[in-house]
């Protein structure tokens, strides 16, 4: 990990949520969403498709892979279609997958605050609070393990666990309500070829989050020969990166993270200590370790670390270079270690990791 930026935000990742209480009774209907453009704000809806409940949003094609990035390894069981990911893209954006109609996926993964929600803890539906910070969804189809502990070990399950716990859904239940909706019904038999299960609803919500990536950035066009995409000081970072900073060690490139999990102590200065990956894998050796985030677009959705307690990046940034938190911490990752940069080396590794940010335009889909 690297020494001190070196797992520097464990800090964004599918936030693990308390399970929420589910309604034993089909839910009423909801509501009509109120129209909302594609440039809507982050908390604004999105707007139901020309027609009423009934039409169809045409499939516009896939995405293509982002400079810089590796092609995408997507499960057997579930292939990547034009269909399946405009399908997928709707459910992410709609309330009527909650238990209450009143938060979607996009709810605690807004596109305007880096796939994240802003918050230093999510919040799960109801209002209650939970004890991580969201995490951004860029690049999270490259993943191995999902949630900040890796309690998940395929995209699906996370988006299952969320869509329960987070959303507060019960899945059959939901599934019947959307079901009744007939362009949502007629996509389904349409992408899946059957009536509708939560298992489909499930893919499809993740098919599109694989598509969420962010590549392209300033950084990457520099090193494809655009020379003037970034200034002398993000070069001069980078060189402390992946040397005197040796962030390296847990950000690599091209996806800036190591997919591992590490303990920097963050956490273990607070009464009640989350274990992080050491509970889940029963293994007292990674308590307080939690999955190194990738440093691309960093810069787009603050706050960092996985209790949200960096408010900026040069907060977070601040912790790494201080060698973690070694308090009441006997586990600490012996690649943290504290280092010492003058405020001009720290203002260049910083012009470095925000010329990972990468522009990416989202407009929101009609809803059936």
């Amino acid at each position: 990990m690297s020494p001190r930026l070196g797992a520097l935000l464990v800090a964004v990742f599918f936030a693990s949520a308390v399970t929420a209480g589910c309604e034993d009774k089909p839910p009423p209907p909801p509501p009509a969403p109120p129209a909302a453009s594609a440039s809507a704000a982050p908390s604004s809806s999105a707007s139901p498709a020309p027609g009423g409940s009934g039409s169809k949003v045409a499939a516009p094609p896939l995405p293509a892979t982002p400079l810089a990035l590796p092609e995408l390894k997507v499960p057997a069981d579930n292939d990547l279609t034009p269909a399946k990911v405009a399908l997928g893209k709707q459910l992410f954006f709609d309330k009527r997958l909650s238990k209450d109609f009143t938060s979607s996926c996009e709810t605690c993964h807004a596109p305007e605050k880096g796939w994240s929600d802003g918050r230093p803890l999510t919040q799960k539906v109801g209002g209650a609070t939970n004890t991580r910070h969201t995490p951004s969804l860029f690049n999270v189809g490259y993943g191995q393990a999902f949630g900040w502990d890796g309690r998940s070990d395929t995209l699906e399950k996370e988006v299952a666990t969320q869509w329960t716990t987070q959303m507060g859904a019960e899945l059959p239940t939901i599934t019947a309500s959307i079901a009744k909706i007939p362009g949502y019904a007629t996509q389904l038999k349409a992408v899946f070829g059957g009536d509708p299960t939560p298992e489909m609803i499930v893919k499809a919500i993740a098919a599109y989050v694989r598509t969420i990536r962010s590549g392209g950035s300033p950084w990457d066009r520099f090193e494809k020969g655009e020379k003037r995409a970034v200034g002398e000081d993000a070069q001069r970072g980078f060189e402390l990166f992946k040397g005197k900073a040796s962030c390296t060690q847990c950000h690599a490139p091209p996806l800036y993270t190591d997919d591992a999990f590490h303990n920097l102590g963050v956490g273990f200065d607070k009464p009640d200590r989350d274990l992080g990956r050491g509970k889940v894998a029963s293994d007292d050796k990674l308590n307080g370790a939690f999955k190194t985030p990738s440093l691309r677009s960093i810069s787009t959705h603050p706050p960092y670390l996985h209790d949200g307690r960096a408010l900026s990046l040069e907060q977070a940034v601040d912790v790494m270079l201080a060698g973690g938190i070694k308090e009441k911490n006997k586990g600490l990752d012996p690649k943290v270690k504290p280092i010492k940069l003058t405020s001009k080396e720290k203002d260049d590794l910083l012009a470095f990791l925000k010329s990972l940010e990468a522009t990416v335009a989202v407009e929101r889909p009609r809803l059936p």
